[in-house]
């Protein structure tokens, strides 16, 4: 988390638009920037919890696959309304999948999940998989760029990561950001003073 909101202040300095594919190395659960805390607590047993720098609702992390996208300001993806930007990265998905040969479509509308929970249910746009939804996103957009978080859970059986992530680059002109390391420190320090305090997580 706090190296996506690195990203994301990052990404105008930067000047490109970032990809990043990423994991966990125990389960956890995430959860809106805007939710309670307590309310969470009482859904999941997974632990730890950890507030996003997006919005949505609670996302579990045991057995997904992470993405993150960073928009600059000035690009055209910065400029769409949410609606819009979140159907796009979800098109964008669903690409994907067909180059490996998996058939998912988006969501045309809504199907009511239980209070807080992002896969319970489905919203308009979602991707889903066999009658059900795998692929969900959050967003957050301001003057610095648009940040998209997202997970693919759990993913189709039998298709490897590391074919999805390929599928995924394949779909745009992407290349290697480098050794950015002023984001690396700046991650570092947004995971010690906020996402791994108590104080933050629990703050509403």
């Amino acid at each position: 988390m706090a190296m996506d909101e690195a990203l994301l202040e990052a990404v105008a300095s930067l000047g490109q638009p970032v990809l990043r594919f990423y994991s966990w190395t125990e389960p956890a659960a995430t959860f809106g920037y805007f939710q309670h805390y307590a309310e969470i607590e009482r859904t999941t047993q997974l632990r730890p919890l950890i507030r996003r720098p997006t919005g949505g609702g609670l996302v579990p992390h045991d057995a997904d696959w992470t993405y993150s996208v960073g928009i600059p300001p000035g690009h055209p993806w910065h400029a769409l309304n949410a609606v819009d930007s979140y159907r796009r990265m979800h098109e964008w998905i669903r690409a994907a999948f067909a180059r490996l040969g998996v058939a998912t479509e988006l969501a045309d509308c809504c199907r009511k999940s239980t209070p807080g929970q992002c896969f319970v249910g489905w919203e308009k746009f979602d991707v889903l998989w066999q009658g059900r939804k795998i692929a969900g996103a959050a967003q957050r957009r301001n003057k610095l760029g648009l940040l998209i978080q997202g997970s693919v859970q759990p993913p189709p059986i039998g298709l490897k990561r590391s074919r999805w992530e390929d599928a995924m680059s394949a779909e745009g002109s992407w290349k290697p950001l480098g050794a950015a390391t002023n984001l690396a420190q700046w991650a570092k320090e947004l995971a010690e003073e906020k996402f791994s305090r108590p104080d933050f997580n629990q703050r509403r």
